[in-house]
């Protein structure tokens, strides 16, 4: 099955000696991925208490015990288990020079903060989030090439006549599934699998972060994520959150960071030129798959009948542009816009000098004119659930 990042994986070594470092969430497609593109690699996995007590000694010779002489590429999966996972790689790199190592990890909280001085000059971080809408149409055999059309519709402004978009599928439905029960891969042999999510934010998400003592309070890390799981898309406030939960602000917003760096969430920032009335300080929430977040909720019901189906579908788009602007090398940043009278733009697209405003809607709806008069330069566009693809 396809993935966006297999060439850029499958060129890293003809490119670069640097060790590769594909970061993303559990069961996004990592270990398969690494697999798939280096069959002949050393696996070996730090969640097996053996490997990862040998990896911890910290002695090159008691590695050489475990990698095979004749070993061109060792994959270490799951690294940021490691107590000091940048000291262990940073021995093999400059010890073992002929191997090309590939090492994963749902923690880049955890891997960042810890190889940081080490790997410097070292490593090329790749991240893997759940799967594009083109890569959900892929897996499920409905399409055969991979394309970053909802992106380049926004960018390019791609016009498309309903007349010409003869689909062979039947894109409401699959839509629908999408923001209900999300893109995680296992989905596609197991749709509207909600046990599968719902073990997911309970013990997955919760193993990998209570494993790197990063977080004290489970109850409280649970009860956030959820509290903001009702909020995806809106404003939040750090000491409203804190005085609901009755813990202090700064707890609050190092969960999150945690939360973020564990490719669960991501917050946008503001848009603003610092004019008076634009809001400068407030984030939105927002999570890299809708079927997460309806688990955190317990609410898997019907999207038509559902009171947050904008918010889903907005959730959708943002997450959508941020996963295939990363894999398209566009590297454009995002923000949103509000001004302090309520005028609002759901995304705002930056690049150089380019700037591009999103009203994100699942049903069609006049156009702010507000951005545009404060922006003239910005280019701007509607999305909808019937034209976003």
């Amino acid at each position: 099955m396809e993935r966006h990042l297999d060439s850029k994986i499958s060129k890293h070594f003809k490119k670069y000696k640097q060790v590769l470092i594909l970061l993303g969430s559990r069961q996004v497609g990592k270990t398969t991925m690494v697999k798939k593109i280096f069959p002949s690699g050393d696996y070996f996995l730090v969640d097996n208490e053996p490997i990862k007590k040998i990896l911890e000694s910290y002695d090159i010779e008691t590695y050489k015990t475990l990698i095979n002489k004749n070993s061109k590429e060792i994959i270490i999966d799951e690294i940021h288990l490691l107590d000091n996972p940048g000291r262990a790689i940073k021995i093999i790199y400059d010890q073992l020079e002929n191997i090309k190592i590939i090492i994963t990890g749902s923690s880049s909280f955890h891997i960042k903060n810890k190889t940081g001085e080490s790997l410097a000059g070292r490593k090329i971080d790749y991240n893997i989030y759940p799967l594009t809408f083109s890569e959900y149409l892929n897996q499920k055999g409905i399409e055969k090439d991979l394309n970053f059309n909802v992106f380049e519709k926004i960018i390019n402004d791609k016009k498309y006549n309903p007349k010409d978009q003869l689909y062979k599928f039947d894109i409401k439905n699959i839509l629908n599934s999408i923001l209900i029960y999300g893109q995680y891969p296992h989905l596609i042999k197991n749709p509207n699998d909600e046990i599968y999510l719902l073990n997911f934010v309970d013990s997955l998400i919760f193993k990998d972060i209570l494993e790197l003592n990063l977080i004290e309070d489970k109850k409280l890390a649970k009860d956030l994520l959820k509290l903001l799981a009702w909020q995806i898309g809106n404003l939040i406030n750090y000491s409203e959150l804190a005085n609901n939960l009755k813990a202090d602000p700064r707890t609050i917003k190092r969960y999150i960071e945690i939360f973020e760096q564990s490719f669960i969430l991501f917050r946008l920032y503001p848009y603003s030129k610092n004019k008076r009335d634009e809001i400068s300080k407030a984030t939105k929430i927002f999570f890299y798959d809708s079927g997460v977040r309806n688990a955190l909720i317990g609410d898997f019901s019907n999207l038509e009948s559902r009171a947050d189906k904008g918010a889903l579908f907005e959730n959708f788009i943002v997450s959508e542009l941020i996963k295939q602007s990363s894999y398209s090398d566009k590297n454009f940043k995002f923000y949103y816009w509000r001004t302090k009278q309520g005028s609002e733009i759901d995304v705002v697209l930056e690049k150089g000098n380019e700037l591009i405003g999103v009203e994100v809607k699942y049903k069609q709806k006049a156009f702010n004119k507000a951005f545009k008069n404060r922006y003239p330069q910005a280019k701007i566009r509607l999305v909808t659930a019937d034209n976003f693809y």
